[in-house]
């Protein structure tokens, strides 16, 4: 443009960069200008967060041990008088009737300790982590790091019918959330610090650091990204490293070696994943339906787990192996052991004393008491199949490994964290595709059925709103050159307020947009006006436009992303920005607005009505709207 226009607004001509019309050159004005800042997958921050990290992990790892040996101790003394770390079951005991009582004074104890320590004790912590992500930007009390693993130790060591994963995944996490307060780090770097935490806990327990770092991603981080995933799982590594110094390599859950399924073997594996999955739709109502009736007793809830202890001495009066951690239980479901009778009531009682114990408030873990239902209703169902489908290869052991994970994916909607837990923990690579197939049927059903799980019921109950669905950030797939307000419009500096104010009345082509670029006599950009500035008082008409500009232009590239653009719109408390060339010569390509990041989505909502209408045609069979929803 040699020739300057006459008129107050100069409109860019019809020459184009990579097909938007084109502004004069920016030149050395680009320098002062605020750029946004281009986003990284990592950056130096990631491998001091990764050295914490893999220090939390030998932490998490050397904590589970001490957990384990505490509620050893407790379990020793409880039920055998002897003073020994060793974990045992409480099923061998001889106390008789008394073994009624020792439940209820653990929960004594632990209802004290949640009233006058901290009542976040309650609970089996996953959900408890999961609101401090939430709600407190990763801010776990102090206190909860050693009051948590203690209330475990007594409730489970006492005879609680709860798993120790559970409390060290809490523990880790409240551990990594303390680190992250003594240091200097961001909420989302203490996030992932928590999240490391926890993942370390349950491979420290489980000897599963893949299955860790997915259940941390699917219940405590809401997302995918390099810079949380590789401090998770790094310290999900050292853990499992550490415990492999200790504990050796053998799995978990010893569970003999199983034969190839077949097509009709494997439909059946599908078909009991299920019917798995409906039961931990309603192991889950069950759970919250008595943690509302305890809540309509006038008592104090520091009583509850006092109360609810009553029935798990019941219970273990009658089947004593409900008592404690019980993976020896998952060891003989998963053996095949066991006969129909015995999967039946193990998984019957076990359920009882848990969910009452649980919806009392008392302390303890999910996993394994999810584990031992599963398993043994798999097993159960399993052995059925196998009598009315004897030609099916069904194997019993195979469904009950199913049917462990499957409860689990039901109930959490941690699919991917179900199955692989269950490889990792047993060792049996052909477990794998009835583990893929049933799994994915129960998390089916459940998500059909359920909308909260059991580890988000309760927060919801608190108006907490938890992310069910992870994405990719539809503004991250966008581009800016493809979403800004073109033509470009721009002031000159020399005017005079009076003469643009004529021209925004006047109706004049671009005199409707609300924000304008102006340039100097170089046709160099040097800041961005809006219409309030130019009308905002005490402004005279006889100033220049150039006067009202008080800071270097916000812009944006036009190879930028939509959310490194909005990001920066948020970073500089403006409303829209100017977008420049990457590519020498830099040149005004146009103006993007918050409306037009709004605009931005109008494609993906598209494709969701279109998507609904195509169900919607499916459920009634009318014709849909448009050929193109038909296709």
């Amino acid at each position: 443009m040699n020739e300057r226009p006459s008129s107050v607004v100069d409109v860019a001509a019809a020459a184009t960069t990579e097909g938007l019309p084109v502004a004069p050159s920016l030149g050395p004005a680009l320098a002062l200008a605020r750029v946004p800042q281009r986003a990284t997958l990592v950056d130096a921050r990631v491998l001091l967060i990764s050295a914490l990290a893999i220090a939390l992990g030998g932490a998490a790892s050397l904590m589970a041990r001490l957990l384990t040996a505490l509620i050893g101790l407790v379990t020793n003394l409880a039920f055998y008088g002897r003073l020994s770390s060793a974990f045992v079951s409480p099923a061998d005991h001889h106390l008789g009737l008394g073994v009624l009582l020792v439940p209820v004074v653990g929960g004594l104890v632990v209802g004290l300790l949640a009233r006058y320590g901290s009542p976040a004790i309650r609970g089996h912590g996953i959900p408890e982590a999961m609101e401090q992500v939430l709600l407190n930007q990763s801010r776990i009390p102090p206190r909860l790091t050693f009051l948590k693993p203690l209330s475990a130790a007594i409730a489970i060591g006492t005879g609680g019918p709860f798993g120790a994963e559970g409390p060290i995944i809490a523990t880790g996490g409240a551990l990594g959330s303390l680190v992250g307060q003594l240091l200097a780090t961001t909420a989302v770097e203490r996030k992932q610090l928590l999240a490391a935490g926890a993942a370390a806990g349950m491979a420290a327990t489980f000897g599963s650091p893949v299955s860790a770092v997915l259940l941390a991603v699917e219940l405590l981080l809401f997302e995918f990204r390099a810079r949380s995933l590789i401090p998770v799982a790094f310290a999900s590594a050292t853990a499992a490293g550490v415990r492999l110094a200790y504990a050796g390599a053998a799995p978990v859950f010893a569970m003999p070696d199983v034969a190839e399924p077949g097509g009709l073997a494997l439909a059946t594996y599908i078909g009991i994943g299920a019917v798995i999955g409906l039961v931990a739709v309603l192991v889950t109502r069950a759970v919250y339906g008595i943690e509302d009736l305890f809540a309509r007793l006038p008592l104090h809830w520091m009583w509850w787990p006092a109360l609810g202890a009553i029935a798990v001495g019941l219970v273990g009066y009658i089947e004593p192996h409900i008592l404690g951690v019980g993976y020896d239980n998952i060891d003989r479901v998963l053996s095949g052991s066991l006969a129909l009778h015995a999967l039946l009531a193990l998984a019957i009682w076990k359920f009882l004393a848990w969910s009452i114990a649980l919806g009392s408030g008392t302390s303890g873990g999910t996993l394994a008491p999810l584990f031992t239902i599963g398993g043994g209703l798999g097993a159960a169902l399993g052995a059925v199949a196998a009598l009315l489908l004897p030609h099916a290869g069904v194997d019993m052991r195979i469904a009950a490994l199913v049917g462990m994970a499957a409860i689990f994916a039901g109930a959490s909607r941690a699919l991917l964290a179900s199955l692989v837990f269950a490889f990792e923990t047993t060792h049996q690579p052909l477990g794998l595709l009835p583990l893929l197939g049933g799994c994915t049927a129960a998390y089916l059903v459940s998500c059909v059925l359920m909308r909260t799980t059991i580890m988000t019921e309760k927060i919801a109950r608190r108006g907490v709103r938890v992310p069910a669905e992870y994405s990719a950030d539809y503004l991250e797939q966008i581009l800016v050159r493809d979403a800004a307000s073109r033509p470009a419009v721009w002031l000159r500096a020399a005017d005079t307020v009076g003469r643009v104010r004529d021209w925004l009345a006047s109706g004049a082509a671009g005199s409707e947009h609300q924000g304008f670029p102006v340039l100097d006599e170089h046709d160099e950009l040097i800041g961005v006006l809006t219409r309030r500035d130019l009308y905002r008082p005490p402004v005279s008409p006889s100033q220049p436009v150039a006067s009202l500009i008080h800071r270097p232009p916000a812009v944006a590239y036009d190879v930028s992303s939509l959310r490194e653009a909005a990001d920066h719109m948020v970073n500089e408390n403006v409303g829209r920005l100017a977008v420049v060339s990457r590519r020498a010569p830099h040149t005004v390509l146009g103006m993007l607005t918050r409306s037009d990041l709004l605009v931005a989505h109008t494609r993906r909502l598209d494709e969701a009505r279109r998507a609904h209408r195509v169900i919607e045609f499916g459920r009634n069979g009318r014709p849909m709207p448009d050929a193109e929803s038909a296709a």
